[in-house]
């Protein structure tokens, strides 16, 4: 963590958490805790083709809850969830401009996984950076 905490000087500007990701095995069956018991809201269910995952979002005030299920089993995803199991996967960052904050952690050291920003979900330019600290990076 001191690691991330080296690289976030005011220079990358993040202005909020987008959302908070958690992997799971069955999107249905989580969607029936936090949509059928806790009464959110589904904002999206979606596949992501190129990522061979299935997300759903839930706002949950100004922060979304993004659930992920891998759909293939030889994704990064789904070795995630085999090695570490149900849970937290990932935290992401909004910052003005993803790519100037990409090469500033990238010159600071950090390792990343992407250093050219990628197309997520609902158009969102992000990338998946500090394998160490789990964070991705939304513009």
């Amino acid at each position: 963590m001191d690691q991330l905490k080296s690289a976030l000087p005011e220079g990358l500007r993040i202005g909020k958490i987008h959302h908070v990701a958690i992997i799971v095995r069955d999107l249905e069956a989580v969607l029936d805790l936090y949509r059928d018991k806790l009464g959110l809201t589904v904002e999206t269910v979606m596949s992501i083709p190129y990522d061979r995952v299935t997300i759903g979002f839930l706002p949950v005030g100004e922060v979304k809850i993004e659930l992920v299920q891998p759909d293939d089993d030889t994704t990064g995803a789904a070795k995630f969830l085999e090695s570490k199991g149900e849970g937290f996967h990932h935290v992401c960052f909004e910052v003005p401009d993803i790519q100037a904050a990409l090469d500033r952690l990238a010159e600071d050291g950090l390792q990343l996984i992407d250093r050219t920003a990628r197309k997520g979900p609902k158009a969102r330019s992000r990338s998946s950076t500090p394998r160490a600290a789990t964070a991705y990076w939304s513009s």
